[in-house]
Order: C-alpha cells, then structure tokens, then sequence
C-alpha cells in the first residue's frame, strides 16, 4: 500500500518526479484502481493517466456527496477528506496518502475485483456467454456488443512490467475537465453506475458475478428494443430506423420462427448478405436525409470500412443496439463498430 510508504518517508509522488521507485508507483496504481480511480496500468510510471487519476480522487474528496440519479452510494467520498485536500493538483503528498489510506481501511468502501489467473477467469467468462441460450435478445448481437464495450474481457490482463488485473473499467468524462469521471462501467458488458463507490451488492452480482453482468446487459438491450426504437420522436424512437423506410409500430424481431434453430442466432449470415458499405467522417450522413454526419470523437475514430448495411438487416436490432449507446455522433459510431464485429466475430 503507497500510503503507509509515503507517510514514513514523506515522499512527494507527481508527474516528472525521479524521487519515488517504480514498486512505489505502482502501489500508488493499485490503490486507486481498486478504488476505483484509475483506468487501468500498473507499471510503476506516474504518466498522465496516473496524473488524472490522482485528480479525479482529489477532485471527488471535495465534491463528492454519494448521491446520484442513479441511487446513493454506501459512503461519501467527502467523508475521507477531513480537511486535507483543498485543491486539484495532480500530486500525492502525505496529507492526500492518509485519504487513500482511510479509504482503503474502511470496510465500507467496497474495492473493486480481480483475477488471480486472469487469462483463466477470461476464458470461463466466453464459456459462459457462448452457453447461454436467449429468446429475449439475439446473443451474436450481444457478444459484438462486448467485443465493443470490454473486447469480450471481464478482467485486464498484464502484459510485461504491468500488473494489472482487476476487473476492465471503462469511464466516462463528460464534464468540463477530463478528470472528472461522470459514470463507470464495469466488466465483459459494461455495467454502467454515475454513483461512487459502488455498493457491495453491486460488486458481488455485477463484477464478481459474470452472470449478473450478461443479464443486466441483456435486460438492456430488450428494454432498448421494445421502449426505444418505434416510440415517439424526441428521445424514444429511432430515427434511423424510420429513415430507412420502417414504419411497421411493431419493431422486427427476426425474419425466422421462434421454432426455427436461426431464430435470434444467425445475425452473422444477416450481416453478411445485406452488403457492406464505407463510413467517411465529415461525409457520411447518420442516415439519408440527415444534417448530420459521422466524426471523429474522443471514443471513436469516425471512419469505417466494410461496415454491414444497417437498412438491409431483416430486423431492428442494428436500432436497438444503438440506442443501447445512448443518442447522438457517438452512438452511430456505436452502431458501426458493432456491425462490423458482428460480421466478423
């Protein structure tokens, strides 16, 4: 643990810095990945994502209140702080040291997980989803959802000086400043808190338990199929999908019978016999008809080749997945992405 080093020898860990050792460093990395702060790497080098990960703990020490739109988390960040952080700046000193060092004592703070073997706990993680059976949602769509998300791992898997195997944490920065984290998503299917820390119950069913994770993510993948695709225009519908020329009010589920063995299960045939075509970004419109067209963002590139023709799948998911990603440029880069490994996952 960094804390306990660093309040005996009074170091001062920041970006540049020469003083402090690689084994000290990278204690500093695997407190704040299991507290939940850094994104991933244990290496022993305070880069710039060990820098904002520093920032985005200082900044939740000063505002972070455990509430949410999403539910309260079990403590408050605040609590931890007592008067020891006064400002975002990116180093770790002792008085910020004996923060970590109370958050990670705390039995009411939930740490994230990891793998001891985590190549082994990957591989059950596939098994898993690739034994699953599905009349709710097609499980190809499900799995190019998780090549998407988490690249179909459940936990990190280190590779030369890094260390890291705790569980695959995305996170989002929408705000202002790019270490102010707004939401975390966690594990193979991402599952999404805007709360921090997460509950108990919320790391014991949703991180350690992979079934808990797969069936949140199915569940919304079907509430995004049946609430958000033929719904009215302005925020519950797919607009895609009534510019491609669908008007049924009933969104398609599959071309085949629920008795036949390609119900929901031979999406790859469907992605590969409709075409393909070319995303340009700065050229390529959401859809026919739209102001709008594909860019680069901070999550994805903008340009796409072989991309399977979303109008030409003789069903909504393409539609549903997306919103499954909210609204938006991002999202049609969403939806491209995951077409693409649909067709070749």
């Amino acid at each position: 643990m960094l804390a306990s080093t660093d309040k005996k020898s009074g170091l001062i860990l920041k970006r540049g810095s020469t003083t402090a050792s690689k084994s000290q460093i990278k204690d500093l990395q695997r407190d704040l990945r299991q507290l939940g702060y850094l994104f991933r790497w244990i290496d022993g080098g305070f880069g710039r994502g060990t820098e904002r990960a520093v920032k985005a703990l200082q900044h939740d020490l000063l505002n972070n209140f455990g509430s949410q739109n999403d539910g309260e988390a079990p403590v408050s960040i605040i609590v931890y702080n007592k008067g020891r952080v006064v400002d975002v700046t990116g180093v770790v000193d002792q008085k910020l040291a004996q923060c970590i060092s109370d958050m990670l004592d705390d039995k009411k703070y939930p740490k994230l997980p990891f793998a001891e073997n985590p190549k082994d706990a990957n591989r059950e993680v596939i098994a898993q989803l690739d034994a699953l059976t599905s009349t709710d949602v097609p499980l190809p769509f499900l799995k190019a959802i998780f090549k998407q998300e988490s690249n179909l791992k459940h936990f990190y898997v280190p590779r030369g000086a890094d260390e890291d195997n705790y569980i695959v944490v995305g996170m989002d920065t929408n705000a202002g400043e790019k270490y102010i984290i707004t939401s975390r998503g966690y594990g193979l299917g991402q599952f999404t808190l805007f709360h921090h820390p997460p509950k108990k119950s919320e790391v014991k069913k949703f991180m350690v338990g992979i079934r808990g994770n797969i069936s949140k993510a199915i569940t919304e993948l079907r509430d995004k199929f049946e609430y958000f695709v033929t719904g009215p225009p302005g925020g519950r519908r797919a607009d895609d999908r009534f510019a491609d020329g669908r008007t049924q009010k009933k969104p398609l589920v599959c071309q085949y019978e629920e008795n036949d063995s390609r119900y929901l299960t031979d999406c790859k045939t469907c992605a590969m016999k409709g075409g393909k075509q070319d995303i340009e970004a700065e050229e390529t419109p959401y859809y026919e008809g739209s102001k709008n067209t594909f860019k680069k963002t901070q999550y994805h590139p903008g340009s796409y080749k072989g991309v399977p023709i979303r109008k030409n799948f003789p069903c909504d998911w393409p539609y549903a997945m997306r919103r499954y990603n909210g609204s938006g440029v991002n999202s049609y880069n969403y939806q491209a992405r995951v077409l693409k490994h649909l067709a070749s996952i």
